[in-house]
This record gives structure tokens, C-alpha cells and sequence, in this order.
């Protein structure tokens, strides 16, 4: 189903950093439909070949680019190619990301290294290689990051990618204020849990532990990516332009109930609300 008019996006190019699979994949998808030309980039040659033939029979305009976002030299490379295929890219969407659950003392510098790199690196890196190109070029543009409800809060067990999206938040909500008066607008999503094919085994051990998500989730239910598809096909649109430096979570509420500090008496038993009601009586 989609909220929008038909060729809601015609006349945007977006490239979208990890674009061939998960939730990269899920906006590409939305994004063509809406009537935007495509250039992904990601590691993974095959994941781009499957991903740029499966949008091609849908109609939409796309093409790749084999890119490792922690390289400046392929990043400077794959935007050239894919401007020269597409036309002016006027949308950058920041997905790329990498993360995994593990104790903290059992990581070693290279586990660090290798999330920052991909998220934190990757998009400063992408986001400086478009900027520049858009100042320049006297060219109006757009940033989306993909960043997470832990950016503000930090969380265990993920602390790598804890550490890189607050930088990926700082970064949205610097470049809104210093690059706003130049015509760059910098937006972001805070996803909660949205089940992807890659990253659901990276961060999930069992069925178990997703049905705890669920029940802790005020929704009681995970998120879908064809819903974070639909938030960013509006903040990337013109009808947003004047959305700047803002992140817009999308999680059920998951955040707000484990930020409240009696948020924990929905599990209380009617027995024991019942003994509260009465004390209160007396």
C-alpha cells in the first residue's frame, strides 16, 4: 500500500549507502516506485547484481556501484559512475551499517574499528564527499540517516554501534545547522526493531529472545521495513523541505516504555493494583 500520489519523488536521484539488502533494499523499492532514480552502493557484488535486476523488472530506474563506504576513494569513485549513469544525485541516505551482539571485554579493537568505520566513518566520509559536491555545484540537496533509539541513550551489548550512532546524530544535527543556509537539508530515522534477513542473525540468538522484544514493545509487535520506507520516502521529499536537523523515531514506543521508571507496572497483576487502590482508601 502506499500513502502517496503517484511520482511523489519523479525528479529525485537517491543513492543509498548499503542499498542491496534489508532496510537499504526496502527504500530503494519504495523510493523507485515513487517515481526516483536509484544508485546503491554496498561491499557485496552479488547482493547489487540480484537487488539492481529484481528493481529493474518493477520499472524503476537503477543502477550500482561496488563501493566500500570506509575507503574516501571509492566514495569519491561510485557517486561519479553513478552520476554518470542517473544524472545529479540530489538525495544521500547514510544505511550502511554493521553491528552485532557481544560482551564488551570480549571485543576486540578490530570488532571497533570495523563498526565505526562502516557506520560512523562511512557516513561522515559520504556525507563530506556529497556536501562538497553539492556546495560547489551551487546544487540543493538532502541527507537521510538511518541512525537508532540508542543514539541518545547508549546500550549494552552493542556498544560499538551505540558509540557510532550518537556520532551519526551529532553529525545530522551539526551539518542541518552548517550546511541548512547553503540548501543541504540533514534528517534522520531512529528504527527500533525491524527485522531483516542480515541483520536479524547478527543480533537475535533465538525465536525466544524475539518474542521478549515483542512483549516489551507497547505495540506487541516489530517494526516492518516497508514502514521506515514510507517515513523516509516524505523526509526526503520536497514536501518535507523544511525538516531540518530533526530525528524522527520510529519504534512503537519501545524507548519511551523502558525510559519510564514505573513504566514496569503494566506487568504488575490486578491483585496487587487492587491492594494499591485500597491502600490509597485508607
Amino acid at each position: 500500500m502506499s500513502i502517496f500520489v503517484d511520482n511523489f519523488l519523479k525528479g529525485k536521484t537517491v543513492l543509498i549507502t548499503g542499498g542491496a539488502t534489508g532496510l537499504g533494499k526496502a527504500m530503494a523499492v519504495s523510493f523507485g516506485n515513487l517515481g526516483a532514480k536509484i544508485g546503491i552502493v554496498s561491499r557485496k557484488k552479488e547482493n547489487l547484481e540480484a537487488t539492481t535486476a529484481a528493481l529493474s523488472t518493477m520499472g524503476i530506474e537503477i543502477d550500482y556501484h561496488v563501493c566500500d563506504v570506509r575507503v574516501p576513494a571509492q566514495i569519491s569513485e561510485s557517486v561519479s559512475k553513478l552520476e554518470d549513469s542517473l544524472g545529479p544525485i540530489n538525495v544521500l541516505v547514510n544505511n550502511a551499517a554493521g553491528n552485532f551482539i557481544s560482551k564488551t571485554e570480549q571485543l576486540s579493537p578490530k570488532a571497533f574499528d570495523t563498526v565505526i568505520g562502516i557506520v560512523l566513518q562511512g557516513s561522515s566520509y559520504f556525507s563530506l564527499e556529497m556536501g562538497k559536491r553539492w556546495i560547489n555545484s551551487g546544487n540543493h540537496g538532502t541527507i537521510l540517516n538511518i541512525v537508532a533509539t540508542y543514539a541518545w541513550t547508549g546500550s549494552a551489548y552493542v556498544v560499538p554501534s551505540a558509540v557510532s550512532k550518537a556520532g551519526v546524530l551529532a553529525l545530522t544535527q551539526s551539518l542541518a545547522v552548517e550546511w541548512g543556509p547553503k540548501g543541504i537539508r540533514s534528517v534522520a530515522i531512529a528504527p527500533g526493531p525491524m527485522p531483516t534477513e542480515g541483520a536479524w542473525k547478527n543480533l537475535i540468538p533465538d525465536n525466544s529472545f524475539e518474542n521478549i522484544m515483542k512483549a516489551r514493545n507497547p505495540m506487541l509487535r516489530l517494526g516492518e521495513p516497508s514502514e521506515l520506507a514510507h517515513l523516509a520516502a516524505f523526509l526526503i521529499s520536497d514536501a518535507a523541505s523544511y525538516i531540518n536537523g530533526e530525528v524522527i523515531t520510529i519504534d512503537g514506543g519501545e524507548w519511551l516504555k523502558g525510559a519510564g521508571q514505573f513504566n514496569m507496572l503494566s506487568e504488575m497483576p490486578d491483585s496487587l493494583w487492587d491492594a494499591m487502590k485500597s491502600r490509597r482508601g485508607k
